[in-house]
């Protein structure tokens, strides 16, 4: 990607896409011309979370302030005019807004211990077989659902008269209009993949209350414009639409994926990995959900049929922990020591609920090496091979049971998002899979939420493969072959399943 200011041309202006990741924020402007697309950073900046009074909250209100700033950074690089804006970001966290449009307070961390014992509540009311089969959601203990049982009678809860979803809310921010939008609500285990509606049955067997959700939307539907203090405050010239787009990362992280027609797989991964498949109905069967496989709906009706996997949340906490003991260690020199160390001697299941709160990844990481009669990792190097080899297993589990579960076959996995940079993890992915790994873009998300924008603006004509083909005509791309000894891959992954050696 250059770092070149971005023209304003005949061919119209550059779109801003806002996508917001569990680690970092990010402004990108895109340009669609000539068959071909184009990425720009105009800013970055980081998303810690805050923890008070014992909850841990995510800092909303700082995270608007980057997105502005970054606003403001793309107009100083376009002359202060835009195609339009698109908002993504994680899944299932939200804010809640009492009648006045306030916010009532910081939205809750997915990964605080809130929900704990909300999944039993409401397994004595819906049975996890019947939620499946209403939602096709993937059992994770932080889904909107849990958390909002979490959050039944409490003073916030009992004053919201709206919740918005994180894009949403920014999106409200930026234009004063309130929208849901689907890819985002496919998320929360209160939408029905099959209808692409609210699974009303589930709320009211759970007592939520649906009417605190907007209206939805769907990638492509207008979501307003943005204020005119918004407009002041950024330097933009008016007016500039905010178009919904795939609103959940990973939905515009796999329509920016560059394949070719016909079945891909696909392994996008940041924080987390989410390792699955693009299907154009939901499994509802009991055992895809025995399988723990997501349903989860993205641009143009498809189904992203994946399983979240921990990702490379494994390796940032590792490196954080790391950090605090000293001097923040180099991320270069420990993939190559990694790639020194030897493979697969010691792999954890990167799957795990015990991996996913913060704090103390090595040592978590080394009693379970202990626990299933492993070797632990001697040092940095093994431990992140460790990790890295076990994100490897986890995508080829993910990948087998998609393919099974589905009765789709696939001949490539295109891994995009962030771990496409790391060579290491593609190259162990493809020996895993024992597939051709393409590796790139590591900006999926913004480029699917530049492409939907473009394609509602009518610069781009055409359905998911037409998109997909500028990425593909235009962006560089990694190959990677399957090496080495697969016997090696189906033995480790012998061992995750049976808790222990060979």
């Amino acid at each position: 990607m250059s770092a070149s200011p971005v023209s304003v041309g005949a061919d119209g202006l550059p779109f801003a896409a806002v996508d917001l990741g569990a680690s970092s924020g990010r402004v990108m402007l895109g340009e669609v011309r000539d068959g071909a697309v184009s990425l720009v950073e105009a800013h970055r900046f980081a998303n810690r979370p805050v923890r008070v009074g014992g909850t841990l909250h995510w800092d909303v209100l700082a995270l608007y302030r980057g997105v502005v700033e970054g606003l403001r950074a793309a107009g100083r690089r376009t002359g202060g005019r835009l195609a339009g804006v698109g908002i993504d970001s994680w899944a299932v966290d939200f804010g809640l807004l009492d009648a006045s449009g306030a916010l009532l307070g910081n939205p809750v961390h997915y990964r605080d211990e809130r929900t704990a014992g909300a999944a039993e509540r409401v397994a004595s009311v819906l049975s996890p077989e019947r939620l499946y089969a209403a939602t096709g959601l993937q059992y994770l203990p932080f889904n909107t659902v849990y958390q909002l049982v979490a959050a039944r009678d409490t003073p916030q809860l009992a004053a919201a008269r709206s919740l918005l979803l994180i894009p949403d809310l920014i999106s409200y921010w930026l234009t004063g209009v309130r929208g849901t939008e689907l890819t985002n609500a496919s998320t929360t285990q209160l939408i029905d993949p099959r209808t692409g509606d609210w699974a009303r049955e589930v709320a009211d067997a759970v007592g939520i209350d649906l009417g605190l959700f907007p209206p939805l939307r769907r990638p492509g539907d207008p979501a307003g414009e943005l204020l005119p203090a918004v407009l002041a405050e950024t330097g933009l010239e008016g007016p500039v639409p905010v178009t919904a787009v795939g609103s959940h990362d990973t939905a515009s992280a796999v329509a920016g994926v560059p394949a070719a027609e016909g079945p891909f797989a696909y392994v996008a991964t940041g924080t987390w990995s989410l390792a699955g498949l693009e299907l154009s109905a939901p499994v509802l069967t009991e055992e895809s959900r025995r399988a723990n496989f997501t349903n989860e709906l993205g641009v143009d009706g498809t189904v992203r049929y994946l399983r979240n996997i921990m990702g490379l949340w494994l390796l940032q906490e590792c490196l954080r922990d790391w950090a605090d003991g000293g001097a923040e260690p180099e991320l270069g020199p420990l993939l190559a020591a990694a790639a020194r160390a030897p493979g697969l001697r010691s792999v954890v299941d990167a799957g795990a609920a015990e991996f996913i709160a913060p704090g103390g990844m090595p040592a978590r990481i080394a009693a379970a090496c202990r626990r299933t009669g492993q070797p632990e990792p001697r040092d940095r190097g093994e431990m992140v091979r460790c990790v890295l080899d076990s994100l490897a297993l986890a995508h080829r589990a993910a990948l087998l049971d998609a393919r099974r579960l589905s009765g789709v076959e696939v001949a490539t996995v295109h891994v995009v998002g962030g771990g496409a940079h790391n060579t290491l993890l593609c190259q162990l992915t493809a020996d895993a899979c024992g597939l051709p790994v393409v590796a790139g873009p590591a900006e999926a998300a913004a480029l699917g939420n530049v492409l939907v924008q473009a394609r509602a603006a009518g610069a781009v004509r055409g359905g998911l493969s037409r998109l997909r083909s500028l990425p593909r005509a235009s962006l560089p791309l990694r190959r990677f072959l399957p090496e080495g000894d697969p016997t090696a891959w189906r033995r480790a992954a012998d061992r995750i399943a049976s808790g222990g050696r060979d």
